[in-house]
C-alpha cells in the first residue's frame, strides 16, 4: 500500500507517517517498505486515478508490505491507527486465504485438463485401432472375393 493511502486510512498527513518513518527506520527494513522510482510512480498515476496529484509531488512515494502497515499502526501508536491496523491486516489474511484457494482451484482444473487430454488421446488411439480393423476385415473380405485363377477343382 502506497504511504499516502495508509495516511489517509490511518488518519494522520502523509508528511507524519513519513516522519514517523524515519525516525524508526530500524522497524522498517526493506522486506516491510521501499521507496518507488519515478518510472514506478508514473505508472501509478496513471493507472491509479485516486493518485493523479501525485503526478506533480517532487517526492517518491513510499510502499508498504502487509508487515510494513502493521508496524506503522505500531509506530503511529493512536487510536485510529491501531484499529485500522487490525483491520488492514484482516484483509490481507482475506487476500492470502483467496489467492491460496484460488491456486487450489487451478491446480484442480489443470489436473482435470491433462486427464481428459490423456483420455482423449486414449480414444485417439482407440479409434485409430478401429480403423485398422476394419480395414484389416475389408481386406480379409476382398481377399475371399478375389477371381481365383489356376486349376479348379
Amino acid at each position: 500500500m502506497i504511504d499516502r493511502d495508509l495516511a489517509a486510512l490511518y488518519g494522520v498527513t502523509t508528511k507524519r507517517l513519513n516522519e514517523q518513518v524515519k525516525r524508526n527506520t530500524k522497524r522498517f527494513p526493506n522486506h516491510f517498505m521501499f521507496q518507488l522510482t519515478n518510472e514506478e510512480k508514473e505508472y501509478l498515476v496513471a493507472n491509479c486515478d485516486h493518485l493523479k496529484s501525485l503526478k506533480y509531488s517532487p517526492y517518491l512515494p513510499y510502499a508498504f508490505t502487509e508487515h510494513g502497515t502493521i508496524m506503522l499502526a505500531n509506530v503511529l501508536n493512536s487510536e485510529q491507527a491501531i484499529v485500522t491496523g487490525i483491520k488492514v491486516v484482516e484483509v490481507f489474511i482475506a487476500m492470502r486465504e483467496m489467492l491460496l484457494n484460488n491456486k487450489a482451484t487451478h491446480n484442480e482444473i489443470e489436473l482435470i485438463k491433462k486427464q481428459l487430454l490423456e483420455q482423449g488421446k486414449k480414444i485417439v488411439l482407440v479409434f485409430e485401432y478401429l480403423k485398422q480393423f476394419e480395414k484389416l476385415k475389408q481386406e480379409k473380405a476382398e481377399f475371399k472375393n478375389r477371381t481365383r485363377i489356376g486349376y479348379k477343382k
